[in-house]
């Protein structure tokens, strides 16, 4: 099998019972400049879905429609068959709530412990008291491995228990989706199987639904069981499968160059990083 663009059904002939997140010919943009046009994909319940290309592709713009940071210029966009962009602010607001997001960084306020990074999202959508509030921090910490961090503040920890407590306050509000930008970015090569394995872990423990932008192959070979690939020239998808399959399969010259890391002489700049908050509290 072919897993190419050209030779998957379109995401509108599959099975659309399970699908939590589905886009519909979705043109992404800023102004008048496109990034990616003809986006259609579907992110089933449980799976882990992986946005994948080369630099400048369009792999974080996508990512922040799919989050309501970007609204696209064409196509739909629905979350359990709701269509997001339909309706008042209210609306997306609560779809939003069941979503987490993990930024590059971790996005940790520096001016708060670990414990009270988490605790945010609990305090801003929830009338728990502060007991109970505690206590699902401590769970939510102690689900990443990070239990003993709670009172630490985020200069006393490393940049992978950083990328590890962002992750717990992603969960904070047990959401159904939960998205990653670049999570293995700047981590040594065991920190990253590490987090390779605590996201399989929540995948499997909390049957959380997670979208994935990453670069990382190993990481992705490893993790991810479906994909979309976007190309920087065309400005288009031109590939659906897990990273395996197209690694394995695709005939498509683009693709195959990237899953086996071949050198490409005309590689564009690096796009900018999904917009979130670093540690420095900006």
């Amino acid at each position: 099998m072919n897993p190419s663009a050209s030779s998957l059904p379109a995401p509108s002939d599959r099975t659309r019972g399970d699908v939590l997140l589905s886009l519909r010919d979705v043109t992404i943009g800023y102004g008048k400049k496109v990034i990616q046009k003809n986006i259609s994909m579907d992110v089933k319940r449980g799976s882990i879905f992986a946005i994948m290309g080369g630099s400048g592709c369009g792999k974080s713009t996508l990512l922040r429609a799919m989050i309501g940071l970007l609204r696209p210029q064409s196509g739909t966009y629905t979350v359990d068959g709701d269509e997001y962009w339909t309706g008042p602010d209210s609306h997306r607001t609560a779809l939003n709530r069941r979503f987490g997001v993990l930024f590059q960084s971790g996005a940790l306020w520096s001016s708060m412990t670990v414990g009270d990074n988490v605790a945010l999202p609990l305090e801003m959508f929830t009338r728990l008291d502060d007991e109970m509030i505690r206590r699902l921090v401590e769970l939510k910490l102690g689900l990443v491995g990070m239990s003993h961090a709670i009172d630490l503040m985020p200069s006393e920890i490393s940049g992978g228990m950083k990328k590890r407590a962002g992750l717990a306050r992603a969960m904070a509000l047990d959401p159904d989706v939960l998205f990653f930008d670049e999570p293995s970015a700047g981590l040594d090569p065991i920190t990253s199987a590490r987090l390779d394995d605590l996201i399989l872990t929540l995948r499997d423990g909390l049957g959380a639904t997670i979208v994935i932008v990453s670069h990382e192959l190993p990481s992705l070979f490893t993790i991810a069981d479906d994909g979309i690939f976007l190309d920087a020239e065309t400005h288009t998808p031109i590939a659906h499968g897990s990273p395996r399959d197209l690694r394995d399969h695709s005939t498509n010259p683009m693709v195959h160059a990237f899953m086996h890391r071949e050198a490409s002489t005309d590689a564009p700049p690096a796009e900018p990083a999904t917009k979130g908050t670093n540690s420095n509290g900006h």
